[in-house]
């Protein structure tokens, strides 16, 4: 029986990165894996926890997932996003981040032997895949240089940087806990990267006007 997910959701999923590109036609197919559910969790509610984790990519059909891993280092999956990848092929015996409901949420899950599988026949997706890791790579990369930085603008701009987006939605409170500053440090480095025009901010969206200006800071 294939999991039911809305019309809303299908479209959703398939603006996702590991189906982006991929037709109805083959997202009805994933659909209709055996292995395949979609499960809804109440606010507060564990999605994954040490000892208690999938071997799946998790897919975030509505809602948000709050993740903390072992350093208590806090983010926030919005609608759309995927999670798992380092719980996928990991022999430890834990997996040692904490993804939580933050409110009412559901979430597609697509067992290990079915990514498998599907990575072998499609190379749409194995193409995908492949770009979301190195994606991610290269963002917890550029986290690792951020906390050997010993300036606030020195973080910030190689967490810009890192993204290789010319944009970036970075809630305040959100980045200070990644980057390790004070809210306060944190507006003062948005405000000196302002002024040397390298950057400007419309809302919780920062835009990257000069990426070898930025690299200067570094």
């Amino acid at each position: 029986m294939a999991a039911e997910i809305t019309r809303e959701e299908l479209l959703l999923l398939g603006r996702c990165p590991f189906f982006r590109g991929a037709d109805e036609a083959l997202l009805r197919r994933v659909l209709a894996l055996p292995g395949v559910t979609a499960e809804a969790f109440p606010a507060g509610e564990a999605v994954y926890q040490p000892h208690q984790f999938r071997r799946c990519l998790g897919f975030l059909l509505s809602g948000q997932v709050q993740v903390t891993n072992a350093a208590l280092s806090v983010s926030v999956l919005e609608a759309g996003e995927l999670f798992g990848a380092a719980a996928l092929y990991n022999d430890l015996p834990d997996y040692a981040t904490t993804l939580t409901a933050r409110s009412p949420c559901r979430i597609l899950f697509l067992p290990q032997e079915d990514v498998d599988r599907l990575l072998g026949e499609e190379s749409l997706l194995r193409q995908n895949y492949l770009r979301y890791l190195s994606g991610r790579i290269r963002f917890l990369s550029g986290r690792l240089g951020a906390l050997a930085q010993t300036g606030a603008e020195g973080k910030l701009a190689r967490y810009l940087l890192s993204s290789g987006a010319p944009s970036v939605h970075a809630p305040a409170t959100d980045l200070a806990k990644r980057l390790g500053l004070s809210r306060a440090s944190l507006y003062r480095a948005f405000e000196s990267l302002e002024t040397a025009g390298l950057i400007c901010r419309e809302g919780k969206t920062v835009f990257v006007l000069d990426r070898g200006g930025l690299e200067g800071v570094l």
